[in-house]
């Protein structure tokens, strides 16, 4: 594959140490046009620049092979925001308040299954932006686009070509310099948007939709949980994305078994916000003790990277008990846990299902977007398996309590954090119709 152009996550002459990234979140650093065309054989195919579609692997090979694909391209449904964030909620419950109130909307009817969700973020970056564009394979969509702002647009591609140049400085680039190429067209990019030559990719503003919603962002005023509501007495509504559930439905009383921050939905803001919360919860009660296992796992290595230079793993090193060490790799998946934090590899880890597990029967508190019978966690003779899924300050705190906190809990933890925020542009992005003849 090396041989044929393709940048690989190992070297086969061993130049660079092997890859564990979790390979959409490293395509959604590394795509550097907004108006491109992506697909992927992965299901969490949907980048926040572009437009992204999962595919079986035939049609990938195809594509890579011939430059060309043929599939079918379904309806659309447009996903817009009102109102303001409140400061202690997280963007991770944006994107689950939006699912409920989807629901609540259409009458239980998902209109989001089978179409392509055309969703207006606008001002947030794109690495932040994929926590909702990922999600919305579990929304069942087909593919997404992300429509963002001139500004926004220019820092998030800024911030891809810093990570390719990363990838470049430790010997990923090819004969061919793929890596190389991809700055140059975001640098063309930039250009082209700054100039007004070509702006970021808008849709028409006589656009027609299977269906338009609005996310109502005044009236998210706790944490939104993702449950797989493992004993509902109809068999069909478990294990799906479709419950969603305040924090305060918990009563503070529901046992965690273990908190995993880690995953495809995590950005480096994520990881931040865990070295934040344990210096915060240090300053309030003396000291930091778990009473379930804490598994940190950065999606990226260039995340690990920036932390490092930030001062963020230093916190982080301090509170844990374990951390990976990439001379001395583990040989065998971890399936039991000490109460302690620990600093995995970068990559999938538990989200993926076959590599790390949580314990037979635990109940599970993540920010992966896995929920299915078995993925993250199995059942045991003694009682069913389940992952939650939920904001990453719900699932540090989870952990050090080892049950869900209450609300009052949960913002006494967060106070003074700045979680992922996000605030709805404050114009219409659309283009006029035939604007596309320009280009």
């Amino acid at each position: 594959m090396s041989d044929f152009g393709l940048i690989t996550a190992r070297h086969p002459e061993g130049k660079y140490h092997p890859m564990t990234d979790v390979i959409h979140k490293v395509l959604n650093d590394i795509t550097v046009d907004d108006w491109a065309i992506i697909i992927g054989g992965d299901s969490h195919t949907r980048m926040s620049k572009g437009v992204a579609f999962g595919a079986d692997s035939g049609t990938v090979a195809l594509a890579l092979a011939t430059g060309e694909a043929s599939m079918p391209i379904p309806e659309s449904v447009k996903v817009t925001f009102k109102g303001t964030m409140r400061d202690q909620m997280d963007f991770r419950d944006v994107v689950h308040a939006t699912q409920s109130q989807m629901l609540k909307k259409f009458s239980g009817e998902n209109v989001f299954q089978g179409r392509i969700i055309e969703v207006h973020i606008g001002t947030l970056l794109a690495d932040q932006a994929f926590t909702f564009t990922d999600w919305t394979a579990e929304m069942k969509a087909k593919a997404s686009i992300c429509i963002s702002q001139d500004d926004t647009l220019v820092e998030s591609l800024n911030i891809a070509k810093g990570r390719i140049q990363i990838m470049i400085e430790k010997g990923m680039d090819n004969d061919t310099k793929v890596l190389q190429g991809l700055i140059d067209i975001a640098n063309n990019r930039i250009d082209e948007i700054k100039s007004g030559k070509k702006p970021p990719l808008t849709p028409d503003e006589n656009a027609k939709y299977y269906a338009e919603f609005v996310v109502d962002l005044d009236i998210i005023d706790e944490p939104m949980i993702a449950d797989p509501d493992v004993h509902n007495v109809d068999v069909s509504k478990r294990y799906t994305h479709d419950t969603i559930r305040e924090l305060s439905f918990y009563k503070g009383q529901k046992h965690i078994d273990l908190g995993f921050v880690g995953s495809c939905m995590v950005h480096k803001g994520d990881i931040k916000i865990v070295a934040k919360m344990l210096k915060n919860l240090e300053e309030q009660n003396g000291s930091v003790e778990f009473n379930a296992p804490l598994v940190v796992t950065a999606p990226t290595y260039n995340i690990i990277d920036e932390l490092k230079e930030e001062g963020d793993w230093e916190i982080l090193q301090k509170y844990s008990g374990f951390e990976f060490d990439d001379s001395a790799p583990k040989g065998v998946a971890r399936t039991e846990y000490d109460n302690i934090l620990y600093l995995e590899r970068p990559g999938c880890n538990l989200c993926m299902g076959n590599q790390e597990k949580a314990e037979r029967g635990d109940s599970v508190m993540a920010t992966s977007t896995r929920l299915f019978q078995g993925r993250v966690v199995k059942d045991s003779d003694r009682k069913k398996g389940e992952s939650l899924l939920a904001s990453t300050p719900v699932v540090v705190l989870s952990a050090i309590l080892g049950r869900t906190p209450t609300l009052k809990e949960y913002k006494k933890a967060t106070k003074g954090i700045t979680l992922t925020q996000f605030a709805p542009p404050l114009k219409n992005m659309t283009s006029k119709p035939g604007h596309l003849l320009d280009f």
